[in-house]
């Protein structure tokens, strides 16, 4: 520290502090701090040819970043093998490559990523530690956004040439799709360019409640979502023989935060689930994704449709369109183009997506709480940019009462004939029930039910209606054989036309409300899967456990039936995966593991058509996850700019001392216990300490600067409601 004292030491007054917000009480900077630019590369010849890229946000102070997952996943579009991160060193100035980073948890049909910062530039590991303290923000919640508000979207809106920026828009529509509770998008108007897809969309309070996403096709020639930005063939030229990159169009749609939160929660502790259990060899589809049996509802029942309409009257505030789909994968690109008669309808279109579903079933797109205008609407879907099926609609005039059947449940008759069951799954048996509501109805009209197994049909019956107007109706169907395991559906018509539709789910025996598909799930703790199988059985286990293995039983569960394996801990999601069951109808085993759990409540939940079928819990250690504290803040971030009094420009290659608390600035002697923290200014003027500031504790500065006036500052201190402070140091010559 003896090099200090041969310079003029200049210390400042506290007022001349000027602590910078962003309008509406929002940190701008501190969000454009954690904004990172990332670049998916792959390595050929030891060179690194830019694949994809994208914006991410920083989320923890030891280094994760949250991202679209279509950007950092290797595919055929985006072949890359090194996730390179480059940070922000001046806001003003383009972001600077400094890590590399791998995927710790990716969700590709919801398009979310939570990657990892592991190595430094040049490869190098990074160990436990010795990362820096980055500047990070506040994950929120899709909860707190409603229809109109203003959010702010933080990305860089070329290809990392020049500064992060940030746009401003409203919430314009919710667009819900059977992926969870919630929207699954959020709408908006706003500008924003297709290289901040992966960015974040912030909330008034400053909060990430969202991420702006697209899925850009790319293409043979440079477009606005495809661009050639180097010379990826060595001819000296940058032109269509070289790498396109996909960076899609500008961008409306944000995928809500509340879909990433396991993600997250999973990343932040370290928790990563293994399906241990090989599943049987299934091909996959080699037939071109398609849609079919397009069909509108007013609203959803249990993920299908309360009742198929075919117009709706004036002030609608809920529609939606039902389609069956089949062969489509996470690498699908899918699109809802949506006119009112003959013009564009943004509000209600979905731009390129990725796709969010399964393989085949049945899927819908709507919203509800939103005004529909008179008119009429087509609806046409898109994938892999190639439309696949389109349907109409009228909006506007009186409400008809037409004869209509609605809200079917399925189950199995009790002694009494009453239908007991949970509505969408049924154990094997011989006969399968049906419930529906009825409304409008005239005796003598003509209606008829379809039952369907598996895309066949194997009942029908047709009748003329004698029950009356409006109440309850139960059928029922005793296919040849018996109900076999898989997906049923059935159809009801009146005069012809579809009224009613739903699925269900047959499989596992009769085990009360439930079927019970999933059984004697057990826990052990081991350091490989043949110790696993040989450990006792326990639902408590010691500290430090190389991985705690869940094994469990099933019976009579088709191949193809969608299956949802989910863990908690400490009651909260981590791991959620939803998938066709691809191995054998009936067997005993399941294997998932979790290496290195840390001490916590682990329970484990098998579901299928989003109904817990299956429980079992168990507690490693004390019981309760340790606090995270890279994921809080544990102190104030400190940065700023050291500027000219007269000249209002940065001063560059200026020292900041940062004082230990126990000594005020006129007690400093260079001694470096009394040192806390050093910065240096860049050319920009602009410093960040990379230690953070304990709340409510008092501090003093000290600056080292040829030529300035000495100020003094002592005893100023931030509190846990001031979480990253940005300061302005004004200094006078002398």
């Amino acid at each position: 520290m003896n090099h200090l004292r041969q310079s003029a030491i200049i210390f400042f007054l506290l007022p001349c502090l000027v602590f910078a917000q962003g309008s509406a009480g929002i940190d701008i900077d501190r969000i454009k701090r954690a904004t990172v630019f990332i670049y998916f590369a792959k390595s050929v010849n030891n060179d690194l040819i830019v694949k994809c890229v994208s914006s991410g946000t920083l989320i923890s102070a030891d280094g994760l970043i949250v991202t679209n997952a279509h950007s950092v996943l290797h595919s055929r579009q985006c072949d890359g093998d090194q996730i390179i991160v480059s940070l922000n060193v001046d806001l003003s100035e383009q972001p600077i490559p400094k890590y590399r980073a791998e995927v710790f948890n990716a969700d590709a049909g919801l398009d979310v990523a939570v990657l990892r910062i592991a190595r430094e530039l040049d490869g190098r590991l990074i160990a436990a530690g010795e990362l820096p303290i980055l500047p990070f923000v506040e994950v929120g919640s899709s909860s707190e956004v409603s229809i109109d508000d203003n959010l702010i979207f933080s990305g860089y809106p070329d290809f990392g040439n020049g500064p992060v920026a940030t746009k401003r828009g409203t919430v314009t529509a919710f667009i819900a799709e059977p992926i969870g509770r919630g929207p699954a998008w959020f709408k908006t108007r706003a500008e924003i360019p297709g290289t901040m897809s992966g960015g974040g969309a912030y909330s008034s309070a400053g909060r990430l409640i969202g991420i702006p996403t697209n899925a850009p096709l790319g293409g043979l020639v440079a477009s606005a979502s495809c661009r050639f930005i180097a010379d990826t063939n060595d001819d000296g030229l940058v032109n269509s023989s070289d790498v396109c990159v996909p960076t899609g169009e500008f961008i409306s749609t944000v995928r809500p935060i509340d879909h990433s939160l396991s993600l997250i929660r999973g990343a932040r502790h370290n928790l990563k689930v293994d399906i241990v259990s090989s599943p049987i060899d299934v091909a996959r589809p080699l037939n071109p994704p398609q849609a079919s049996r397009f069909l509108f509802a007013p609203s959803v029942a249990d993920g299908t449709p309360s009742t198929v309409v075919g117009s709706m009257p004036n002030n609608t505030k809920s529609l939606y369109l039902f389609f069956d789909y089949d062969n489509m994968t996470a690498d699908t690109v899918y699109e809802l183009r949506v006119t009112r008669d003959g013009i564009p309808e943004t509000t209600f279109s979905l731009p390129p997506v990725r796709w969010s579903g399964g393989e085949s079933g049945l899927w819908y797109i709507g919203s509800r709480e939103q005004s529909w205008a008179n008119g009429a609407y087509e609806f046409t879907l898109l994938v892999n940019g190639t439309s696949v099926g389109s349907q109409r609609i009228i909006v506007g005039g009186a409400a008809e009462n037409r004869p209509q059947f609605s809200d079917i449940v399925f189950g199995t008759l009790d002694q009494s004939g009453a239908l007991v069951g949970n509505g969408s799954i049924l154990p094997l048996g011989d006969i399968a029930s049906a419930r529906f509501l009825f409304a409008n109805m005239r005796d003598g009209l003509q209606w008829s039910a379809i039952w369907y197994y598996r895309s066949v049909e194997v009942a029908r019956t047709a009748d003329v209606w004698s029950d009356g107007s409006r109440g309850a109706k139960v059928i029922r169907v005793a296919p040849n054989g018996g109900l076999l395991p898989g997906q049923y559906r059935m159809e009801l018509y009146i005069e012809g036309a579809l009224s009613a539709t739903s699925d269900f789910i047959v499989a596992g025996r009769q085990a009360g409300p439930l079927p019970e598909i999933f059984g004697n799930i057990r826990h052990t703790a081991a350091g490989s899967l043949s110790a696993a199988r040989l450990a006792p059985v326990s639902s408590t286990f010691p500290s430090a456990i190389p991985a705690l293995y869940a094994q469990f039983d099933w019976r009579q569960i088709a191949a193809g039936t969608p299956w949802t394996l989910r863990w908690l801990v400490d009651d909260q999601i981590f791991f959620q995966s939803t998938n066709p069951w691809l191995t054998v109808e009936s067997g005993s085993d399941f294997t998932v593991t979790l290496p290195d759990p840390p001490d916590g409540s682990y329970k484990l939940q098998l579901l299928v058509n989003n109904l817990k079928l299956a429980e079992q819990e168990a507690v490693v250690g004390i019981g309760q996850l340790p606090i995270d504290r890279l994921a809080q803040y544990e102190g104030a971030i400190l940065s700023g700019k050291v500027i000219d009094a007269a000249a209002r420009r940065g001063i560059p290659s200026v020292t900041i001392v940062l004082i230990s608390e126990v000594y005020a600035a006129s007690e400093f002697e260079w001694r470096e216990d009394q040192v806390f923290a050093l910065a240096t200014t860049d050319r920009n003027g602009n410093f960040q300490f990379a230690r953070p500031l304990a709340f409510d504790t008092f501090y003093s500065i000290v600056i080292e600067a040829d030529g300035y006036i000495p100020h003094a500052a002592d005893r100023f201190r931030f509190t846990i409601d001031e979480p990253y402070a940005d300061i302005e140091i004004v200094m006078v010559r002398g």
